[in-house]
């Protein structure tokens, strides 16, 4: 029997088969399509008889190449990258759902896929149900004759809660409902929502994928089954990533390991600086054992991830505020990037909601959230402390 690789291994000697002129790294495919030997070649290919590349709008080189170790990676039969993560949600969900047919998810979504489960699949008679994060074992209650599919991020966005996936994997499999999960805080390398029960796992590659904040991807990765509605949906369809960003998501995904270790360890250490601040409520991060799901996140996270929330004394207007008073952090709507990043959610990514959606969702008016990154955390503390004093 083969030997298993390790992770690091894995996101480093996984590639493509090397051309004649036998290179180390991997090359760029940009081509928009792959000639065929004779016409039983073509015909055969078009029949799907053989698997070979036709067209980059669904298959290339170096798309198949960034699948193949994130699917090693999350422990998943197959997958698709798509050209960014919202395209990466809306096409999983478009494929495998119908007119008539209802979501449960948690409360707490990206602002986008919250717009997308509220304003675009009503208009398609498909129905959104949303559960609260802190009471999981309630959204049996929930189910509909019609449910479909559950859906949930864990860590959360913005507010960082933790939702148990085996709760959700069990409740799934129970109802023979298809449980999607959004991995794109946690990463791979910090978290396999498959391994408790989840039948996709989806991925902004934009984020901590990348990490360095220079391209856009998405991915979803699971049962074969499903990715192949997936694959069929997004082939017609035509929102896939492109050779060029999924070469750069690829080489990234080789320091993957390396950089969350230190985003963790900068995360960790100022969400215990915070922690003790008299301007501060309270500080959210998965590993503190602060937080309400401390015990759940040590289960099925191998580290706390790269994303810290805390509440300013002070509302909205201190926030805001903190925003402006801040020299070197970036305020961006980007995260997992290698600069930390600060945003005030109730401000920006989340004002088109309701004071009472925000608050439903956990995102308080004073929440900030911040992305540390990977410079010295001393210097990181420095510029969050002037700003708050």
């Amino acid at each position: 029997m083969k030997k298993k690789n390790n992770f690091e291994t894995d996101a480093i000697r996984t590639q493509v088969e090397r051309t004649q002129f036998l290179e180390h790294s991997v090359p760029l495919y940009l081509t928009s399509s792959f000639v065929f030997e004779d016409s039983e070649d073509m015909r055969s290919s078009f029949a799907e008889e053989k698997v070979r590349n036709i067209y980059s709008r669904f298959s290339n080189p170096n798309c198949s190449e960034l699948v193949e170790k994130i699917c090693k990676m999350e422990g998943a039969d197959d997958g698709f990258a798509f050209a960014t993560g919202m395209a990466a949600v809306f096409s999983t969900f478009a494929a495998l759902l119908k007119s008539g047919d209802h979501i449960v998810s948690a409360r707490s979504v990206f602002g986008s896929t919250h717009t997308i489960l509220t304003k675009f699949f009503p208009k398609w008679n498909i129905t959104t149900s949303y559960g609260d994060v802190n009471d999981v074992g309630a959204w049996e209650k929930l189910i509909q004759p019609n449910t479909k599919l559950i859906y949930a991020e864990t860590p959360t966005n913005p507010a960082v809660d933790i939702i148990d996936l085996e709760i959700l994997g069990a409740l799934a499999k129970k109802h023979n409902l298809i449980l999607i999960i959004d991995n794109c805080f946690a990463t791979p390398y910090l978290q396999q929502p498959i391994k408790f029960g989840a039948d996709l796992s989806i991925h902004s590659g934009t984020k901590f994928m990348d990490g360095q904040g220079r391209v856009l991807g998405g991915i979803t990765v699971g049962r074969k089954d499903l990715i192949k509605e997936i694959y069929v949906f997004a082939r017609n369809t035509g929102p896939a990533l492109s050779p060029f960003n999924a070469w750069i998501l690829s080489k990234s995904l080789e320091t993957l390991a390396v950089r969350m270790d230190r985003h963790c360890e900068n995360a960790m250490k100022l969400a215990e600086y915070l922690e003790l601040h008299k301007k501060v409520s309270w500080v959210k991060y998965p590993f503190l054992k602060s937080h309400p799901q401390y015990e759940i996140a040590k289960k099925q996270m191998t580290k706390g991830g790269g994303v810290v929330a805390f509440e300013l004394k002070g509302g909205i207007e201190a926030g805001k505020k903190f925003l402006d008073t801040l020299k070197m952090l970036s305020l961006s709507a980007n995260l997992g990037d290698t600069r930390t990043i600060a945003t005030h959610p109730a401000s920006t990514t989340h004002s088109k909601l309701t004071s009472e959606e925000r608050l439903a969702a956990g995102i308080t008016p004073g929440l900030v959230r911040i992305s540390a990154g990977l410079e010295a955390i001393q210097d990181i503390i420095s510029d969050i402390e002037q700003a708050l004093n």
